[in-house]
């Protein structure tokens, strides 16, 4: 299940602590005291699910060894087509094992099909994560055939044999990312995929890397095309894409000072990303200012983006984040959620409207969705929601949604996977695939430093932008076949939406710990 993370709500810059009684606390995916009880009941629920453990990977000495990793078989060398059929939105979800219907699923997949030969001969990888169960992923690269392939993990959960992981398998390398304030976590989930041929590819996703994140959980990933190497007389500014996500990955990379990540950065600058028709959008724990092109990252980089890529939007067009956490947002709905936060995400209004903001719908499971999951409760071990904090704010109940996708096959399947958007009449303006929770740790928070208005960020996050201006060249992705103007776009909850019933109540993980 994801763990608990607490900011104090009166954060300053001379006070950055984590109290697990204080009241005033907001939870993310972590709590970083391992001696708080609740969250060590947490953790053990993460990391054990329904599945028995995976077998050490010194045990994997044949093929009767791939049940206890691959729950979903599908047909190999069959992954670029079904990655040319995704064009050009290149985004798909995880299969899900209880739910046969997405195992043939187009825009379904697999962890093993991420390796698939058609995609390309892999020469090494960069995992990039928040929780790494260690024999896990290893069975999955010991099956996929890349075992012995150089490979780099960055992690930001303690855990395992991983800190020494190169003792036994020397071609690995396993770094534990520390963010710089003590109530931050490593968020991020992102693989870096190089080949043989020199090319290589990115992806983010929104899971982690063990057995129940792939199992019986939504999940969101997006996959870049194959992306070549330059010729060697190419100038340094050749290969950007229009998105400039060339330029945001290495500024990404470039702040975790590894020395390991050197051959990373040096390959990406030498890489043609023209292809590439989103933006990524991060977080870096520290307090930025903003500049000529806003502020680097959170909230206030997504602000920047709508404001002068978004398609001028009515103001009946309502604001929907999907998450599998929510943040202590106060007693007050416009301390943050529908203060900054919605100021935000609603740029791209049309100028003449913006003196109100728009709605917001939150989706987020109720108890019922949870019991009702493939797992049943156990199934809500990835929404860490704590009733302490909902006593706080009950408000927050008039802006939820259930989870509801009958259409995808995933209703059981308990969302992991964080998504934001803008739509209105089967018109989608916009789109975000993120690991960054409906929280101020996952989006950072605007506060003051030497009388200047500057935005502190907490976790490393990372996701991707979807504009239509850039992926299809015209206002607004399609929602419904009646409209083919452009591809529909493939949305993971059912429209309608369906609004909490006064007798629902977000799920919250403390029916767990009893």
């Amino acid at each position: 299940m994801e763990k608990t993370d607490d900011i104090n709500e009166n954060f300053s810059k001379s006070s950055v602590h984590s109290d697990a009684t204080n009241n005033e606390q907001e939870e993310t995916d972590v709590q970083p005291s391992t001696s708080n009880s609740f969250s060590k009941t947490c953790i053990d629920l993460k990391t054990s699910g329904k599945n028995e453990k995976s077998p050490l990977i010194s045990e994997l000495d044949s093929e009767s060894n791939i049940d206890d990793y691959i729950k979903v078989m599908v047909p190999k060398e069959k992954m670029a087509e079904k990655l040319a059929a995704s064009r050009p939105y290149n985004y798909f979800l995880t299969c899900i094992t209880s739910s046969p219907a997405t195992h043939n699923e187009p825009l379904s997949i697999t962890f093993q099909e991420i390796f698939d030969p058609s995609l390309g001969d892999l020469e090494s990888s960069v995992q990039i994560n928040f929780v790494v169960e260690e024999n896990w992923l290893l069975g999955q690269y010991y099956f996929a055939g890349h075992i012995d392939k150089p490979l780099l993990i960055l992690y930001g959960w303690l855990s395992g044999t991983l800190p020494s992981i190169s003792e036994k398998h020397p071609q690995i390398s396993a770094h534990f990312i520390k963010p710089s304030y003590e109530i931050g976590i490593h968020h991020t989930k992102m693989m870096l995929l190089a080949y043989k041929d020199g090319s290589m590819r990115v992806v983010v996703s929104t899971a982690n890397l063990y057995e129940d994140d792939w199992h019986n959980r939504t999940q969101g990933l997006w996959i870049s095309e194959k992306l070549d190497p330059l010729p060697h007389s190419s100038e340094k500014k050749f290969g950007e894409s229009p998105t400039k996500f060339r330029n945001d990955l290495l500024i990404y990379l470039s702040c975790y000072k590894l020395p390991q990540l050197q051959p990373w950065l040096t390959r990406i600058r030498k890489t043609n990303f023209a292809s590439v028709n989103v933006f990524l959008v991060t977080s870096i724990p520290g307090i930025y200012n903003q500049t000529s092109t806003g502020y680097p990252h959170g909230h206030g980089r997504i602000a920047y983006l709508l404001a002068k890529h978004s398609a001028k939007i009515n103001n009946d067009s309502p604001v929907v984040a999907q998450a599998s956490s929510l943040g202590n947002f106060g007693r007050n709905k416009q301390d943050w959620l529908c203060g900054e936060f919605l100021k935000s995400f609603c740029q791209g209004t049309k100028i003449d409207q913006l003196e109100e903001n728009p709605e917001l719908f939150i989706i987020y499971p109720s108890h019922n969705n949870v019991e009702n999951s493939h797992d049943g409760l156990l199934g809500g071990g990835c929404l860490p929601y704590q009733n302490r904090v909902h006593k706080k704010q009950r408000w927050l109940n008039h802006f939820l949604y259930q989870w509801r996708a009958d259409r995808r096959h995933r209703s059981q399947a308990m969302p992991h996977i964080k998504t934001y958007c803008r739509w209105r009449d089967n018109k989608l303006f916009w789109f975000i695939l993120t690991s960054a929770n409906l929280s101020k740790s996952g989006w950072g928070f605007m506060t003051a430093e030497n009388k200047k208005r500057v935005i502190r960020n907490i976790n490393y996050e990372a996701g991707v932008v979807f504009f239509p201006k850039f992926v299809t060249k015209t206002h607004y992705f399609s929602m419904d076949e009646s409209d083919s103007s452009t591809l529909v776009f493939p949305l993971l909850y059912d429209i309608p939406l369906t609004k909490y019933t006064p007798e629902d109540n977000p799920f919250v993980i403390d029916v767990l710990s009893t």
